[in-house]
């Protein structure tokens, strides 16, 4: 789907900008075919301050041109105007506040990808994204959660279940910890796609209100279902750890059933406490601010995810081959 770096851009939308005061330098920053961690590090350099005390709300893909926002504590405006740095990472804006951006600190993501040589036409396009927008997308962690070739997700679960040692790193440990949580994740939303549930709710189901974000669970599966079909609530998926709230009933034995399969404990769980006590993922998502339009023969798609979404699901979900394609 992707050819060239600009085909796929990101734009973060911070929940709050700098205040104009305080200790920490807040810069948004364009970066190319670079990881977020590493144009940090560039710019924490430049600045001469420590790299390690930067902060910034979530990672971008490398293969991209994407914008977005880190916290530098102890750098100064000033230092700006004197910053050497490598073409393809630059400064766009920056100011003051009182403290460090932290890991989630975004309200959402905006996507532009452009589409070269579509097998569909703009029409079908909007189509596609209209009934995304209605019914939602399955919220699946993208190819970029399990490394660059694509092996973390089986290395993790052979550590968290113990076949194998641990790294030795606490960073590798927890990276894997999160590879693990997120392929189960997307063993148990694949099942429910299969099952035709996405968008139903099932007894025991731990929802969340699409408002607040609030979770909760209810014995009224027809108002479940009614404020579902609505989009009001949506069910939760597993990503596991030793504190994770539980579902009930038969959710909750789906999910019990699923990490026997995996062939992970409770004990494993708790063993691993420290690099992850697990949390609950909605199960579907909704492009907003949606937009296709025709260019040169190719489709530019853009669309807004609430943080924590991949792009890639959505672009999979309109890239789809019909029926008789896919049976061919």
């Amino acid at each position: 789907m992707r050819h060239l770096l600009e085909d796929f851009q990101v734009d973060e939308v911070p929940a709050y900008l700098p205040s104009g005061t305080g200790g920490h330098l807040f810069v948004r920053f364009e970066k190319t075919d670079l990881t977020t961690p590493a144009a940090v590090s560039l710019i924490a350099k430049a600045l001469q301050v420590k790299s390690h005390t930067a902060g910034f709300a979530g990672l971008k893909d490398r293969r991209g041109i994407t914008r977005q926002w880190a916290s530098f504590e102890g750098a100064t405006p000033e230092q700006l105007s004197e910053l050497t740095l490598p073409p393809n990472l630059r400064i766009l804006e920056h100011g003051l506040h009182a403290h460090k951006l932290k890991t989630g600190h975004l309200k959402s993501n905006r996507f532009q990808i452009r589409v070269r040589n579509p097998v569909g036409d703009r029409t079908l396009a909007a189509e596609l994204l209209t009934e995304l927008a209605t019914h939602g997308c399955p919220n699946y962690y993208g190819e970029q959660r399990f490394g660059r070739n694509g092996d973390n997700a089986e290395t993790a679960l052979a550590f968290v279940a113990g076949t194998t040692a641990p790294p030795r790193d606490r960073f590798q440990r927890r990276l894997l910890f999160s590879a693990f949580q997120s392929a189960v994740f997307n063993q148990w939303l694949a099942d429910r796609v299969e099952r035709g549930e996405l968008g139903k709710a099932i007894p025991g189901d731990l929802m969340r209100k699409e408002d607040s974000g609030g979770l909760f669970t209810s014995d009224d599966l027809e108002d479940l279902q009614t404020r579902t079909s609505h989009f009001v609530i949506s069910a939760t998926g597993p990503m596991f750890g030793s504190d994770m709230r539980w579902p009930k009933d038969e959710a909750e034995t789906r999910e019990r059933e699923l990490l026997g399969r995996v062939g992970v404990s409770d004990a494993a769980l708790r063993a691993h406490r420290k690099l992850g006590s697990g949390t609950r993922r909605v199960c579907r998502i909704r492009p907003e601010d949606w937009a296709v339009e025709s260019q040169d023969g190719d489709l530019l798609v853009s669309f807004t995810l609430p943080k924590g979404a991949y792009a890639t699901t959505v672009m999979r979900e309109l890239m789809k081959p019909d029926e008789d394609e896919a049976t061919a």
